[in-house]
């Protein structure tokens, strides 16, 4: 399965990959030298419940890194339903260099596919509806484009990756800059001079009254925070197909179907990404 990322992910994943390991590792495990220098071990990894797979490259990393030639071969993709029980992949590789990479590698396994996971179920609880359900920067340190990534494979939307790709003007925004006209004008000045890097303009809002004044000074993206379903009923029809419409703030996956048949384009859910546990998979040596 080939999934779509706005982000090159090879250098991210070295990176992430070498910080694992420095932690973990340090100038050496101990506990893998028990086992004699140079011996191969095959193992398997299994999952021990149903969800929806990400992380492989980062896992395959990590055992490249200790062992160059050891042989990864997967059964399912990143973005793949999985079923309890499902044989992810076989290893063959140096014994030491498996049991040290393990836990790192397991860690990465177990949290992106946690994420896409979580990423799908509340893709398939908006599904038929418009609305896409997206991230936000609430993410683990360090791991901000794998996470990032993990919603994508879940059939979820990226917001803005970072602060650097996007312009997100909220209640403080507003405040400094003297109001919606003010803040709206300056960061187009802003979007304008960082050329493409700058992916787009949204402005926050808080009342119906306070859309009216973004869209008549030209706001193309309006995240409508903690509005009520009756207000995002009004926004939509408020907007009638002039902005991209966003709704933030306390989204359930009890809540999130309600809110996408509002009219609104797009929810932002930061419970994607914060609020996850990690997916139970098992990595086994065999024969």
């Amino acid at each position: 399965m080939s999934i779509e990322f706005a982000y090159p992910l090879a250098a991210e994943i070295a990176r992430n990959v070498d910080a694992a390991l420095a932690e973990d590792v340090g100038p050496g495990d101990l506990t893998a030298s028990l086992v004699p220098a140079a011996r191969r071990a095959c193992a398997t990894v299994v999952s021990r419940e149903a969800g929806v797979l990400c992380g492989c490259a980062w896992f395959t990393a990590c055992l490249h890194r200790l062992d160059p030639d050891a042989d990864v071969r997967w059964t399912a993709t990143d973005g793949e339903r999985i079923a309890a029980g499902q044989v992810l992949c076989a290893i063959e590789a140096d014994g030491r260099a498996l049991l040290t990479a393990e836990r790192s590698a397991l860690n990465f396994l177990q949290l992106l596919s946690a994420v896409a996971s979580k990423a799908r179920l509340y893709a398939d609880a908006v599904a038929g509806t418009g609305a896409e359900v997206v991230d936000t920067r609430k993410t683990l340190p360090g791991l901000r484009m794998a996470q990032k990534y993990a919603v994508r494979c879940g059939g979820g939307g990226n917001h803005r990756l970072a602060l650097w790709d996007a312009i997100l003007i909220k209640e403080n925004h507003i405040h400094a800059a003297g109001g919606i006209a003010q803040a709206l004008a300056a960061g187009g000045e802003v979007a304008r001079a960082a050329g493409e890097r700058c992916r787009f303009v949204q402005i926050e809002v808080e009342n119906l009254d306070e859309l009216e004044t973004a869209l008549a000074h030209g706001a193309t993206m309006v995240l409508l925070d903690n509005f009520t379903l009756d207000m995002m009923r009004a926004a939509a029809r408020i907007n009638a197909g002039r902005a991209i419409l966003e709704a933030s703030g306390n989204v359930t996956l009890e809540t999130v179907r309600g809110i996408a048949e509002t009219g609104v384009d797009r929810i932002s859910v930061g419970a994607l990404t914060k609020d996850v546990k990690a997916l139970d998979l098992s990595l086994r040596f065999v024969g």
